[in-house]
C-alpha cells in the first residue's frame, strides 16, 4: 500500500453496494483522468472487512474484501470510508470494530461515513461534539446521540478550509457520497480534475457540501464555453433569483444581444432555456431525494407557484411533479 493515497472502504453483510462502489468509482476514474494526460495514477483502492473474501451487500451481489480490517496499519491508510446500509445496525454494536475506529481515526489523514454510516462512527463517538449529517431518513437516529451537531439539510460535511478539524466528516443520502468524493478529490488535485472525473461519469456536479442537497446541472468545461464560464457556474447556486435576461446579462457583463449570441453558439441554446433546464433537474433531484414539499421545490428551484413547476414537468418529462415524486422519490 501507498501511504499517501490508499483509500479504503469498509464492507459488511448487508452493507449498501452504492454506498461503497460509487464514491470508489470516483476516485478510480480520477486515477483514469490523470492517466489519459500522462500523470501518475494517485489513489490505490481497497476493500476491508471482518476477514478478506466475499461480502454480502443488501442487493444481493457480493464485493471481496482485500484485506481484514483488524489486520490493516492505520498509518498506511489515507482516507478510510465507512458506508451506511441495512447492516449498520449490527456494525453499531460490534465493538472490536468500534475500538479500531477509535485507534485509527487520529492516525489516518481522512474518515468519512457515507449515509448512515455516520451511525457507526457515530457509535464509536467519533463525532462527539461535530457538525455531521446522514441520510434524511436516519438524522433523528443521529440526534438521538445528543452530543452531535446534526446538520440534515447538506450533502456533506467535508470542509478543507477548516484546518482545525477537517479529517473527520460526513454525507446524506446514498449518492451523496459520490458528492463526498468529488469533493475530497478537488482537495486532492484542484476543481478541474474533479469537473473532469464529473463529466466522465455524466454525473451532475453537485453544489458545495454545505448547500442545500440538490443537483445542479453540470457546469460544461470552461475550455468550451470561455465567454459564459463563470456565469454557467454561478447560475446554479442562485436558482432562486429571477435569473430574467438582463439580469444574466448583467451579472456576465455582456450586453443582452452579446448574451444570446454566445449561449447560441456555445450551448446552441437560449440563455432562457439553459436556466429552465438547470432549475428542472434541480427540482427533479429534491423530488427525488423526498426533501421538500413541491410548493417548497417550486420556491427553491426558482419557479415560484407550483403551476409553473407542472407545466415545466409536463413539457419537458410528460408527468405532474407529484407523479414523479410518487415514482422516483425515495420512501421513508
Amino acid at each position: 500500500m501507498d501511504a499517501s493515497r490508499t483509500i479504503a472502504s469498509l464492507i459488511y453483510p448487508n452493507v449498501m453496494s452504492l454506498d461503497v462502489v460509487g464514491p470508489l468509482q470516483v476516485f478510480a476514474s480520477a486515477n483514469v483522468e490523470r492517466q489519459r494526460q500522462g500523470l501518475s495514477t494517485p489513489y490505490n483502492l481497497v476493500l476491508l472487512a471482518e476477514q478478506a473474501g466475499p461480502v454480502p451487500t443488501s442487493a444481493g451481489l457480493r464485493l471481496i474484501a482485500d484485506r481484514a480490517w483488524r489486520d490493516v496499519e492505520p498509518g498506511l491508510l489515507d482516507t478510510l470510508l465507512i458506508p451506511g446500509g441495512l447492516g449498520e445496525t449490527e456494525q453499531c454494536h460490534n465493538t472490536p470494530l468500534l475500538e479500531w475506529l477509535g485507534q485509527v481515526e487520529p492516525r489516518i489523514r481522512r474518515l468519512g461515513s457515507v449515509c448512515s454510516g455516520a451511525l457507526i462512527l457515530a457509535s464509536a463517538g467519533l463525532l462527539d461534539g461535530r457538525r455531521a449529517t446522514t441520510h434524511w431518513a436516519d438524522v433523528e437516529a443521529l440526534r438521538s446521540h445528543g452530543r452531535i451537531h446534526v446538520d440534515g439539510n447538506c450533502l456533506h460535511t467535508f470542509d478543507p478550509a477548516d484546518a482545525d478539524d477537517n479529517h473527520v466528516f460526513t454525507s446524506a443520502g446514498v449518492t451523496a457520497g459520490i458528492d463526498l468524493a468529488l469533493a475530497l478529490v478537488e482537495a486532492d488535485f484542484g476543481r478541474s480534475l474533479a469537473l473532469a472525473v464529473a463529466r466522465r461519469l455524466v454525473l451532475f456536479l453537485r453544489r458545495p457540501g454545505n448547500q442545500a442537497q440538490f443537483s445542479a446541472l453540470l457546469v460544461p468545461e470552461p475550455s468550451r464555453t470561455p465567454k459564459l464560464a463563470d456565469l454557467l457556474a454561478w447560475i446554479p447556486a442562485n436558482l432562486g433569483a429571477s435569473l430574467s435576461h438582463e439580469d444574466l446579462a448583467r451579472q456576465a457583463g455582456m450586453s443582452a444581444r452579446s448574451l444570446s449570441r454566445a449561449f447560441s453558439n456555445e450551448l446552441g441554446i437560449s440563455p432562457g432555456q439553459y436556466v429552465e433546464r438547470v432549475r428542472l433537474e434541480a427540482a427533479r433531484a429534491l423530488l427525488q431525494d423526498a426533501q421538500a414539499s413541491i410548493g417548497t421545490v417550486a420556491r427553491l428551484t426558482g419557479f415560484g407557484h407550483p403551476e409553473n413547476l407542472r407545466r415545466t414537468f409536463h413539457k419537458h418529462l410528460s408527468i405532474s411533479p407529484q407523479e414523479y415524486a410518487e415514482r422516483f422519490g425515495r420512501l421513508p
